[in-house]
């Protein structure tokens, strides 16, 4: 499309969407649910389709040479189609949170003041690889009660698109607008361009992608966005952990999925435990081909592992490399993840129970754990159903972004005829 055409082609998007959104705010629960569970059908109906057009995908991915953290995000499996439904049905059964009022109290006067949860109105979704993202974002917004402008990454176009059949159908089924949920059909940068821009249509954006990606949407965006630029998460292992479960979670947070913004990339251990504990663990990651770049600590205990730079501390690898720093104490461990993290997830394992409370209360990130995977750091995890992305911002959503995340607040008074004296 000419730079003229892709302007009017988003405007028309825009207008579309504001007109589904005054129509989702007042949609009944039980005619989104029923939306929800018939995209739900569809996709799994359509597994073969899904898979074929991601397949498409995938050749014409690694035909550009894409890195294989990229393609590892891309591909859909007869699991991951699976679980785009369970995640639908998941929405469908969560508690609506659309004209919850909390917080209704008297007041002097004799008024009643509360606040009211309501939709957001129309987000627009912008996002790399993933191609189960345009599932999960359409059905979080439409329980929201809003309406969704999803914009793929044009290495998953046709997996995109065929899901974006399922939903229009899902939507159609129940009465509800098929524009309440727009996929954008150009693979064109300059629609990214337009749709940060449009303040008239557009109410809040979520980028979900890479660092460059979300850098660039939160410079040129003219609307309030919902992010978080990359995640350098923390493993650290305490002197008082339990051996054998710091050897599972600190595997699992690192090998469990490379390719992920909740994978660990920085070990810390206490010198009171890493001759303990290093060498084991090293020898899993080393068989699983994981490169280890450590301090001089850990260099003198694990010979096949390279020298760290201070950058390393500050890398999100999204790959399989790993670095690792012995600290002297658990204050330096704090310390360390406030200098280098990114507020995403970070770990304790510990069976010391003041260091657990310690750890929860100072590390200030939007996951804090104790004895687990940094890779549970996800909506479908935490039983919000799915998330549309995961947000380090302390303003409005925080964490993991579910329904909650995709509502806003209003004031409400009720009274009887009360007037101000």
């Amino acid at each position: 499309m000419e730079a003229t055409d892709i302007k009017t082609y988003m405007q028309s998007v825009g207008r579309k969407a504001r007109a589904a959104s005054h129509l989702m705010a007042r949609a009944e629960t039980a005619t989104k649910n029923q939306a929800l569970t018939a995209i739900a059908t569809a996709i799994k109906r359509d597994e073969e389709t899904l898979l074929a057009a991601n397949a498409r995908d995938l050749e014409k991915a690694r035909n550009k040479g894409l890195e294989t953290a990229l393609i590892d995000r891309l591909a859909l499996t007869v699991k991951g189609v699976a679980n785009m439904a369970e995640g639908l049905l998941q929405i469908a059964a969560l508690t609506d949170p659309i004209g919850e009022i909390s917080g209704l109290n008297y007041r002097p006067s004799g008024i009643q003041v509360g606040k009211m949860r309501v939709p957001l109105g129309v987000i627009g979704i912008i996002y790399e690889a993933r191609p189960n993202v345009t599932a999960d974002a359409a059905g979080l917004c439409l329980k929201a009660g809003n309406a969704a402008i999803l914009r793929g990454g044009s290495e998953a176009i046709h997996a995109n698109q065929a899901i974006a059949n399922c939903v229009k159908e899902g939507l159609t089924s129940a009465g509800l607008p098929e524009s309440a949920v727009q996929v954008i059909e150009t693979t064109d940068r300059a629609a990214v361009g337009e749709l940060v821009t449009m303040q008239d249509f557009v109410d809040v954006i979520v980028p979900r992608g890479g660092k460059g990606l979300i850098e660039r949407i939160s410079n040129e965006a003219r609307v309030p966005v919902i992010k978080h630029l990359h995640g350098v998460c923390h493993v650290y292992i305490d002197e008082q952990a339990d051996l054998i479960k710091a050897i599972r979670i600190a595997e699992n947070a690192k090998c469990q999925r490379y390719g992920t913004c909740n994978t660990m990339e920085t070990l810390l251990v206490h010198k009171g435990i890493a001759s303990q504990v290093l060498p084991e663990l090293c020898k899993i990651y080393l068989k699983k081909g994981v490169t280890l770049r450590g301090d001089a600590t850990a260099c003198s205990i694990v010979a096949q592992m390279d020298e760290a730079t201070e950058e390393d501390w500050f890398t999100e690898y999204l790959a399989p490399i790993l670095s690792i720093r012995v600290v002297s104490n658990f204050d330096q461990a704090l310390q360390h993840i406030a200098t280098y993290g990114s507020q995403h997830t970070d770990s304790i394992v510990t069976e010391d129970y003041s260091r657990a409370r310690r750890f929860l209360r100072e590390v200030d990130s939007s996951s804090v754990m104790v004895n687990t995977s940094t890779r549970f750091a996800d909506g479908f995890e935490y039983g919000l159903g799915a998330e549309i992305g995961i947000s380090t911002d302390k303003i409005h959503a925080r964490g993991p972004v579910g329904l909650e995340g995709l509502t806003s607040q209003k004031y409400v008074v009720l009274g009887d005829g009360h007037i101000r004296q």
